[in-house]
């Protein structure tokens, strides 16, 4: 058999398939181009009728600078009065605990002392000291009347009585002092409150133990004016100068306002937080001494508002146009296409009627969505 023609055959085969591929079109066996979708921008809702959206118009208000900050209510330490014990002794009762409002010359505890006892006694043994210079001074009035004893011994039984007589008005003196009558033995001693105030220290319980011109068993404080000591932050401080005043807001009562003064400015910084005290005094409202605590308690949480010198220009809003989301502020401002953009902002302080102060994110004149709750409602169903 031949094999030349069906080996020319192949090679003939062969040959178109190449020419074939040279004269092929690359791009139609290309993939196809990727179609990328654009995500809808959730900032960005629509509605059916946005005509009937309400808008309101931001404006702007001018005011002095704020700056408010955390603080604490405690007393005023120069209105602090410490209840002193000059005896050392055993308390065996006492009638005022922390907190407790006393009246002045109040009995506040009892102590039994040694040091009174070791008083009586050496106020009797003056008390027979001077009742023996007497006597002597007697006898030698009368031996020197005639003629019996010299001038020099009569003049030595007058120092004598003299010296007894100091000695025993010194020893009865020491235990009216110590709050004993020296006609009436009594081995115990009362304490009774120096002013009136409120109790706001005490250290000593039953069965404890006091030492002389130690550590204070009480300390009375007036409340009737109080101190508000806050933190303030170093950038911050040049906003505030002595003598200027500071609106007071306490926890307890978020509705009262109260004024107070600064006082004080720390010279010493937190060397951590590099922040200073400041010091305000402020009246305690419905606090009179020895009656009741007033408003303001000590350890009282509170908020100072500082007012600065500069005035200073931001939005105002109706606060039902903020809507309050994932820890954030925001308002819906509408779009020329006809679509409302949630903005961020940042709030300031809560006004009169119904306003909502803005510090930024939002410009005085700029429309909003006045309800912004409701928007936000509708959009979700």
């Amino acid at each position: 058999m031949n094999k030349t023609p069906a080996r020319l055959l192949l090679a003939l085969s062969l040959f178109a398939a190449g020419c074939g591929r040279q004269n092929a079109n690359p791009n139609a066996e290309a993939p196809p181009p990727a179609q990328v979708e654009q995500e809808q921008n959730g900032a960005v809702v629509q509605v059916d009728h946005p005509e009937q959206i309400a808008l309101a118009t931001a404006t702007a208000r001018s005011a002095r600078s704020e700056l408010p900050v955390t603080a604490v209510v405690t007393p005023d330490v120069a209105r602090n009065v410490p209840v002193v014990s000059l005896v050392s002794g055993r308390v065996v009762e006492i009638h005022a605990r922390l907190g407790d409002t006393v009246q002045k010359d109040q009995l506040l505890l009892k102590i039994r002392s040694d040091d009174i006892s070791s008083g009586y006694s050496d106020y009797r043994k003056a008390v027979a000291d001077e009742q023996l210079a007497s006597a002597q001074l007697d006898r030698a009035k009368d031996l020197y009347a005639h003629g019996a004893i010299s001038m020099n011994d009569y003049q030595i039984a007058q120092d004598a009585e003299q010296k007894a007589k100091v000695d025993l008005e010194t020893t009865g003196e020491h235990l009216r002092l110590l709050g004993s009558d020296p006609d009436k033995p009594n081995i115990y001693v009362e304490i009774h409150a120096p002013v009136a105030g409120v109790i706001t220290d005490q250290e000593v319980t039953d069965a404890s133990t006091v030492q002389a011109f130690g550590i204070n068993p009480f300390i009375i404080s007036d409340l009737s004016y109080v101190w508000v000591v806050c933190d303030v932050y170093e950038n911050n401080l040049a906003s505030i100068r002595l003598g200027d005043t500071a609106d007071i807001r306490l926890n307890a009562f978020p509705d009262r306002v109260l004024q107070g003064k600064v006082s004080n400015i720390g010279a010493i910084l937190d060397p951590n937080l590099h922040t200073a005290k400041v010091r305000i005094e402020v009246q305690n409202p419905g606090q009179n001494p020895g009656e009741n605590p007033g408003m303001m308690r000590v350890g009282m949480f509170a908020t100072a508002t500082f007012h600065g010198q500069r005035q200073e220009t931001h939005t105002v809003v109706p606060a039902t146009a903020v809507l309050h989301l994932h820890d954030n502020d925001w308002v819906f401002l509408p779009t020329p296409d006809r679509k409302f953009q949630r903005t961020q902002i940042s709030l300031g302080a809560a006004l009169p009627g119904n306003m909502q102060e803005v510090l930024t994110g939002l410009a005085p004149g700029a429309q909003v969505v006045r309800d912004a709750l409701t928007l936000e409602n509708t959009v979700e169903q």
